[in-house]
């Protein structure tokens, strides 16, 4: 059967401006890091995607790397989007990366111009695209001049296989510095795409100053904790999880002190209306500077839950201060290196 799109799709999701930009982004945006490679049904990742494009969520983030295996995510969603969403390209939003590993060999990661711009050719093949809408350096390379890596995100831009350029997991001072050089090439950075939750709020040490004076965007990848900030490990750790799988969480994170602290969020969520997952979202939403927040989806039904979280940025002092007891560092961000260069 042919996907008609939800006539009243843009009536359910709030629209955040993009930094300085023309672009607005809906405060929640689905990640296809997880979930959507070749180990999940089809039709499963369908009826995902699908439903997000009917809740008004435009933006669809990939990576070259995503899966497994690699490149799967990239070749799957370009199947929906040709079966299903093509006569909706103009009102999508949608991003690849590359930064990390992708093919054997010295040219197959980090943020040489040969690598970012060969991973580009592929990941439009892959989704059947003449263009991606954002462009990331997945992550800072400390061996390579960020003028070569930025350069070939300009590159990019002006070639028009990307309309617009991101960074990812920069710190302050490189974002600053990249901001300067992008300026200058007249390719203005967009967004920037940190990792940032309750338990990982390195954002606030002065990545947000940046992004705020120099205009650029902000999307949160795991708002969620990879999974923590469900509350799904509260009583031990379920089969098929991360942690169980020791996929993007170490068990021995989740630490006992850790566990209090999301029993006492998940009663804040309680007295708030809200699931736990939801008030992570929400709380990452609090601060205008944060356009969006990503969020991945194993099921139609998680969806739903968290975009259910849009629209609820707004809380008491009473309620930051009560988070903020417990919204502490839990050790869990596995892209601390490369914002630490």
């Amino acid at each position: 059967m042919t996907y008609v799109a939800d006539a009243h799709r843009y009536e359910s999701i709030p629209y955040r401006r993009c930094g300085r930009t023309g672009i607005l982004l809906p405060e929640v945006s689905l990640g296809l890091w997880h979930n959507f490679g070749d180990e999940r049904p089809i039709d499963t990742q369908r009826a995902i995607i699908r439903r997000a494009f009917d809740l008004g969520i435009t933006h669809f983030d990939l990576a070259n790397n995503y899966g497994p295996p690699y490149g799967s995510a990239e070749i799957n969603f370009g199947r929906i989007l040709r079966e299903d969403l093509r006569p909706y390209r103009d009102e999508l939003i949608i991003s690849t990366k590359a930064g990390y590993d992708m093919w054997p060999g010295p040219y197959g990661e980090w943020g040489s111009r040969k690598y970012l711009l060969a991973s580009l050719d592929q990941s439009l093949h892959r989704m059947g695209l003449d263009y991606v809408d954002i462009f990331y350096s997945h992550r800072f390379d400390p061996n390579t001049p960020l003028q070569e890596t930025l350069g070939a995100l300009d590159t990019a831009v002006k070639s028009g296989k990307a309309l617009y350029a991101g960074i990812s997991s920069y710190s302050a001072e490189r974002t600053a510095e990249a901001a300067g050089i992008m300026r200058r090439l007249g390719t203005p950075i967009l967004i920037h795409q940190p990792s940032y939750s309750m338990l990982n709020r390195w954002i606030e040490d002065g990545l947000l100053d940046v992004l705020g004076q120099e205009g650029i965007g902000c999307i949160v990848f795991s708002p969620l904790a990879q999974g923590v900030l469900t509350g799904k490990y509260l009583d031990g750790i379920p089969a098929g999880s991360r942690a169980s799988e020791g996929t993007s969480l170490d068990p021995d994170q989740l630490t006992e002190p850790t566990l209090r602290h999301i029993r006492a969020l998940g009663e804040i969520a309680r007295s708030r209306g809200q699931s736990l997952a939801q008030l992570a979202l929400s709380w990452a939403l609090r601060d205008q500077r944060v356009t969006s927040v990503l969020i991945g989806a194993s099921s139609v039904a998680q969806l739903e839950e968290n975009v259910a979280a849009a629209g609820h940025g707004t809380f008491s002092e009473e309620e930051l201060s009560a988070i903020d007891r417990d919204a502490v560092d839990a050790g869990i961000n596995l892209w601390a290196e490369s914002s630490a260069e």
